[in-house]
C-alpha cells in the first residue's frame, strides 16, 4: 500500500511541476509582448504629433497661395525674399560749389552748375550739373563719385608743367601699339603732368604732318585741348594768348595749330 501512495504522490508532484514552468513562461511571453505594444504606441503617438505641427504650418500657405492664384501662377510651397527698396542712396559732403571749376578726367575741364537731386530707377540720388564747354555738353555726377573729379592745377603746376613742354622728348623704342596705350591711360588720368609728357612726346614742332600717323595725331590733339582749357581757366587768359603759350613752349607755329571743335550735345549721365 504503501508503495503506491508514494507513486500516487511522485505523479502528482512531477505534474504540478510541469503544468508550473509552462504557466510561467506564457506569463513571460505575455509581459515581453505587453512592453513591445506600449513601445510602438509611442512612436506611433510621437509621429502623429510630428504630422500634426507639419500640416498646421502648410495650411496658412496654402491659403495665401489660394488668394493670389488670379495674380500670379502658385508654385509648390516656394517662399521668395522680399525685396526692400532702397528710398535714398548714402550721400557724402560735398567738396565743390556751384561755379567751381573741375576736372573730369575722360571728359576734360567743366563747371558745376548745380546739385540736385535726380529719381533714378526709384531711388533717389544727389547729383552734380556739370557743364563741359568744349563739348557744350551738361553731365551729371553723383555726389558719392565725386573722387572721380579733381580741382584745377595751381600756377606753380602749371610752371612745373611748361618747363616739362620745354625739355626734350623721351620717345621709347617699344611697339607704336605699346606707346598709344600708355598715352590713352596718361590723357584718362587727368594729372596735368601726364598731359603735359603726352603733348612734348607727340610733338613735332613745325613738321606737323611729317612722319606722324592718324592716331598718332589723334592722341597729340586730345591732350593739348585738355591741357590748353585748363591752362586757360587758371591763367585766366583768352584762348588765342594761351595758345601763343604753350606754342612758345613747344616751338611750334601758330598757323599749322589745330584749331578746337565744339559740337553741340544734350545732356548726358557721367557713367564710370
Amino acid at each position: 500500500m504503501k508503495n503506491t501512495k508514494m507513486k500516487k504522490i511522485s505523479l502528482k508532484n512531477i505534474l504540478m511541476k510541469t503544468f508550473n514552468s509552462k504557466i510561467k513562461k506564457i506569463k513571460k511571453i505575455k509581459k515581453i509582448k505587453k512592453t513591445k505594444t506600449t513601445k510602438i504606441k509611442k512612436v506611433v503617438k510621437s509621429l502623429i504629433k510630428k504630422n500634426l505641427k507639419i500640416k498646421k504650418k502648410i495650411k496658412p500657405n496654402i491659403k495665401e497661395n489660394k488668394k493670389n492664384d488670379g495674380l500670379r501662377i502658385p508654385k509648390s510651397n516656394e517662399q521668395k525674399p522680399e525685396i526692400k527698396k532702397i528710398k535714398k542712396q548714402d550721400t557724402e559732403k560735398k567738396e565743390y560749389k556751384p561755379k567751381d571749376y573741375i576736372v573730369y578726367p575722360k571728359h576734360g575741364i567743366g563747371q558745376i552748375l548745380s546739385s540736385s537731386t535726380k529719381n533714378i530707377g526709384g531711388i533717389e540720388v544727389q547729383c552734380y550739373n556739370i557743364k563741359f564747354e568744349k563739348d557744350k555738353a551738361i553731365g551729371l555726377l553723383p555726389v558719392n563719385k565725386q573722387s572721380h573729379l579733381r580741382h584745377l592745377a595751381t600756377i606753380n603746376q602749371v610752371n612745373k608743367s611748361i618747363s616739362i613742354l620745354k625739355s626734350k622728348p623721351r620717345i621709347k623704342r617699344s611697339m607704336w601699339s605699346r606707346r598709344a596705350q600708355e598715352y590713352e591711360q596718361k590723357i584718362t588720368s587727368g594729372k596735368i603732368y601726364d598731359l603735359a609728357e603726352v603733348v612734348r612726346d607727340l610733338n613735332k614742332g613745325d613738321d606737323l604732318l611729317v612722319d606722324q600717323s592718324y592716331s598718332e595725331r589723334q592722341l597729340f590733339e586730345k591732350a593739348y585741348e585738355r591741357i590748353l582749357f585748363e591752362f586757360q581757366v587758371v591763367m585766366n587768359l583768352s584762348l588765342e594768348d594761351t595758345q601763343k603759350k604753350l606754342d612758345k613752349a613747344l616751338n611750334r607755329n601758330q598757323e599749322t595749330q589745330m584749331p578746337a571743335i565744339s559740337v553741340e550735345k544734350k545732356p548726358e549721365e557721367i557713367s564710370e
